[in-house]
């Protein structure tokens, strides 16, 4: 059974008559202890708190049986490991129209975004996590003015905290979306003149970073934590 907050995916899924409905990762509707696995790809680095990445692994968590096993995905702050680069900076090269519509001026703005609530009852924990990993610093450069860089795609990160342009291609944009438009160099006249950029908010996570969040769980036992393609994965088992 899978689920999703974009209903289009669903639809998607329900075209290929797979079972699937929408829903918000923090609140599944889902029987506690019901499942024998689930599988969390590349979900967790959208949300922008460190409680809310943990309340969402702990609602995967309450999902699963005794014994029961998750696997995550999360975007990795190191897209380029022992010496290998990741498949997503590979692809540059190979990527030439996808290049042209996103590394644009946009790439240099700086939007701005709210500051996180502090009233969570694991903020005491998150504090203490996020000077931890601080300490184990990955080059990663602080966001100041809680100011949000946007991302230059198919290049490495220089922030854990970022936007990173979605363009759309071949859609129409309703009247009350707000979206930034750019000029593509050697794009058509009708490209040129509209080209909506969406930003998507991420946070890309440092080497032990998603480990030490799953270890938080004291209901659970991290059997393998690995790095798979600019990505880096746990597999967790609940106790």
């Amino acid at each position: 059974v899978g689920c999703d907050r974009s209903k289009n995916l669903v639809d998607i899924c329900g075209e290929k008559h797979f079972q699937a409905f929408v829903c918000d990762a923090l609140s599944v509707p889902i029987r506690s202890g019901s499942c024998d696995a689930c599988i969390s790809i590349a979900v967790i680095h959208h949300f922008s708190t460190v409680e809310r990445r943990l309340a969402t692994i702990r609602e995967l968590v309450r999902l699963l049986r005794p014994g029961g096993k998750a696997l995550i995905y999360v975007w990795a702050m190191e897209q380029e490991y022992k010496n290998q680069k990741s498949k997503y900076l590979k692809e540059k090269n190979g990527s030439k129209n996808k290049d042209k519509e996103m590394s644009t001026g946009t790439a240099q703005r700086l939007l701005c975004d709210s500051g996180p609530d502090n009233s969570s009852q694991d903020s005491a924990w998150s504090d203490q996590l996020l000077n931890d990993l601080k300490d184990e610093s990955c080059g990663a450069k602080p966001v100041a003015d809680f100011r949000l860089p946007v991302h230059t795609n198919r290049t490495s990160f220089h922030s854990q905290d970022l936007l990173v342009p979605w363009h759309l291609k071949g859609g129409t944009k309703k009247k009350e979306e707000r979206v930034d438009t750019v000029l593509v160099p050697g794009a058509s006249k009708e490209l040129q003149e509209l080209s909506p950029v969406f930003h998507r908010y991420y946070h890309v996570f440092c080497e032990g970073e998603l480990e030490a969040v799953c270890r938080s769980l004291d209901c659970v036992k991290v059997q393998k934590s690995y790095y798979d393609q600019g990505n880096w994965c746990v597999i967790l088992e609940k106790l």
